[in-house]
């Protein structure tokens, strides 16, 4: 328990100041978020039953938050599912979220498309233990924040973040295929 404790009070104390400093680094506030959680996934693995296990908790924060950002930029580049500005082709296919909130009323390939995605992703969330996908929905579908999720299901900060992690994980690889699909028409 003490562990954990302290584990949940590093999350609440430095999540806002490694919140801003990872935005001044990466636009994108999911990005930023994913690194976040990183963050305090790296720290709960570090740490693992040993609060003692850094000494220099803050120091060490920012070092891990640096080299998820290193991460972040050099998988960026070394992925072309990852450019910022779509080729032709991509815009001509769309990207997943444009297929997953299009309107009902967009063009009947669109609409196909989009009961296409939201199956493959419901069949992907079915895959995850059910305490990966509760925080994943929680999360992502209802803009719910960790603290809040950590809250109403009882589980701790750090717990609640490498859930959210694993399930992120997952359904990347899990849509990976489906994406290529898509953006190779």
């Amino acid at each position: 328990p003490g562990w954990m404790a302290m584990l949940d009070k590093i999350v609440q104390d430095y999540t806002p100041r490694l919140r801003a400093y990872i935005r001044t680094q990466v636009a994108n506030s999911d990005d930023a978020e994913d690194i976040l959680q990183e963050v305090f996934y790296q720290l709960a693995k570090t740490t693992a039953g040993n609060a003692g296990a850094i000494e220099k908790v803050s120091a060490w924060l920012y070092r891990v938050a640096r080299n998820a950002i290193l991460n972040f930029w050099r998988k960026r580049r070394e992925s072309p599912l990852l450019i910022s500005e779509p080729s032709d082709d991509e815009a001509a296919c769309g990207n997943l979220s444009d297929i997953l909130f299009c309107p009902a009323n967009s063009e009947p390939d669109n609409v196909y498309l989009r009961k296409l995605v939201w199956r493959e992703l419901e069949l992907a969330l079915a895959e995850l233990p059910p305490q990966q996908s509760e925080v994943f929905c929680l999360s992502v579908f209802e803009g719910m924040p960790v603290k809040d999720i950590a809250a109403a299901t009882g589980a701790p900060v750090s717990t609640v973040l490498s859930r959210k992690h694993y399930a992120v994980t997952h359904l990347r690889a899990r849509l990976m295929e489906l994406y290529t699909e898509l953006h190779s028409c």
